[in-house]
């Protein structure tokens, strides 16, 4: 399992936890244990905010930026949050819903009339309230790779979605997806006369004083900036950073643990900050309300619904209001209990589950009761499921038949294919391996290295995509004419390589040219 590499990051973690509140309503040894935690999962750097009866009680840095140099994280150290941008999206259009010029079911063809889906129908009907609590029916995978067309606009992106299969029928299950959030973002932007960018900016972060927060990747601070880690053959490395501002909407939003502690103030008060009502207390609790219930999958939190951008369960009777966010290199997880009047944020800078047992542990300390041991809780979680990623990827592996070669040589697979959904992939041949690039993006080139008969293992140059598999079919005529790439996406999965077969779908490109 993991294990940390020198004493000098732990000791970097004791240098860079520095404390700028109270920490009376924190628990005992509370940087000690955290330190701990990040040394299990062997954490680079983390930032902790809480928020309680109005007051923020604890802001925190740890560890460091980027592992290999000594810049420490601190309270103004700015972390991608991910899908915790779901219910920021949904509070910049609960804004205009405040204003009368929006209305949660209206049709999303009222404000977008080229918004197309492959189900003319749903199209026709599907509203807000459908894209918010991700009733649509358009799938989490194939969704989330559109948010990859890192050179491709936001209207293209959405544009593609006539192409999409549905995983699930219109409004007949939570599929989650990235995707439909993203279309919530431009219709944002269609209302307000400005873009989604803008009105967060104009209508929330400036107002809040949220000055080291931003919907871009190009906007970050790189002086103090966190830098993606990921798990990649048997260590901790730093990852390369990619542009997401395409899905931003989705999971772009960049922030740092003073300015959510900002936002969550905001959040737990009905929409006041500093005496200024920023969003109505009604649009608030209404975002904040259960609108659809999702299957249970924690003994900790016995019910689970979904609001606007909330999950929502109940931990020891009370209400709990969160989201996780999970990108290359970047987990977080923000935890509301209004009726505490607590906010929990925890960032960090690579794929963890410690970052869940950080809010249990506050709020046990609060309300004063003797809880398990979040850590080793979640520790062991991790470490099982870890194991049996572990164990998918050499049961997998074994698959693989020996001693076979391509039933062509390699120039017969080179040429150009084209999905509707995913439009180019390109595949040459140099110094006598095949390469590719997908999107026509040169940031996705990989290798194809040989597997077994027709198929290839897809060796991306980004070491944090990890592997995936290319398939070659071929014609009635004897020609290749299909490659079939096989996705995958499951943050766990990509720590060690793993190819489950829960989460992986096959997409076929066709080729157009030789």
């Amino acid at each position: 399992m993991i294990r940390l590499k020198t004493a000098a990051f732990l000791f970097t973690l004791l240098l860079s936890a520095t404390t700028l509140q109270s920490q009376d309503l924190m628990p005992v040894d509370f940087e000690k244990w955290t330190q701990q935690g990040m040394e299990k999962w062997e954490i680079p750097g983390m930032a902790i905010a809480v928020v309680y009866q109005g007051e923020t009680i604890y802001t925190n840095g740890f560890g460091v930026r980027k592992l290999g140099e000594q810049d420490l994280v601190d309270e103004h150290t700015q972390f991608g949050i991910a899908s915790v941008s779901k219910h920021m999206t949904a509070t910049s259009l609960g804004l205009l819903v405040d204003e009368g010029v929006l209305n949660w079911h209206d049709p999303v063809r009222e404000y977008l009339p080229w918004f197309e889906l492959s189900d003319p129908w749903a199209a026709r009907h599907v509203t807000l309230h459908d894209l918010l609590t991700h009733q649509v029916g358009v799938g989490r995978i194939l969704g989330n790779r559109l948010q990859y067309l890192t050179n491709r606009s936001r209207y293209e992106l959405m544009y593609r979605m006539r192409y999409h299969e549905f995983e699930e029928p219109f409004r007949s299950s939570h599929v989650y997806s990235n995707a439909m959030y993203t279309v919530a973002g431009e219709v944002a932007g269609a209302v307000s006369g400005r873009d989604w960018d803008n009105l967060m900016y104009d209508r929330l972060f400036r107002r809040l004083g949220m000055d080291r927060t931003n919907t871009s990747i190009l906007e970050l601070d790189e002086s103090n900036a966190a830098w993606p880690h990921q798990y990649i053959e048997g260590e901790v490395v730093p990852i390369k950073r990619r542009n997401w501002d395409v899905a931003s909407a989705a999971g772009g939003i960049n922030s740092t643990a003073a300015d959510m502690a900002k936002w969550m103030s905001m959040q737990l008060n009905a929409g006041i900050y500093n005496g200024i009502q920023i969003i109505s207390g009604q649009t608030l609790r209404d975002i904040q309300t259960p609108k659809v219930t999702l299957p249970i999958s924690a003994a900790e939190a016995p019910q689970q619904s979904y609001g606007y951008g909330y999950r929502i369960t109940d931990y020891r009777g009370y209400r709990v209001l969160a989201h996780g966010g999970a990108t290359d290199g970047m987990n977080t997880n923000y935890v509301l209990i209004p009726q505490l009047e607590l906010g929990i944020i925890v960032m960090t800078n690579t794929f963890n589950n410690f970052m869940n047992a950080i809010p249990y542990h506050i709020i046990d300390h609060i309300l004063g009761v003797e809880g398990p041991d979040w850590m080793e809780a979640y520790h062991d979680s991790y470490v099982r499921q870890f194991e049996s990623a572990t164990r998918l990827r050499e049961e997998f592996e074994a698959t693989r038949i020996p001693d076979t070669r391509p039933s062509h040589d390699l120039p017969f697979y080179t040429g150009r294919f084209h999905s509707d959904l995913y439009d180019g992939l390109t595949i040459r041949e140099q110094n006598g391996k095949l390469l590719l690039t997908l999107f026509d993006d040169p940031e996705l080139t990989a290798v194809l290295e040989h597997w077994h008969h027709n198929m290839f293992r897809v060796l991306w140059e980004n070491r944090a995509l990890r592997e995936e598999f290319i398939h070659f079919r071929i014609s009635d005529e004897g020609r290749i004419d299909t490659a079939e790439i096989r996705f995958s996406l499951n943050p766990l999965m990509l720590q060690v390589g793993a190819y489950p077969a829960s989460s992986y779908r096959n997409v076929p490109f066709q080729r157009v040219s030789y």
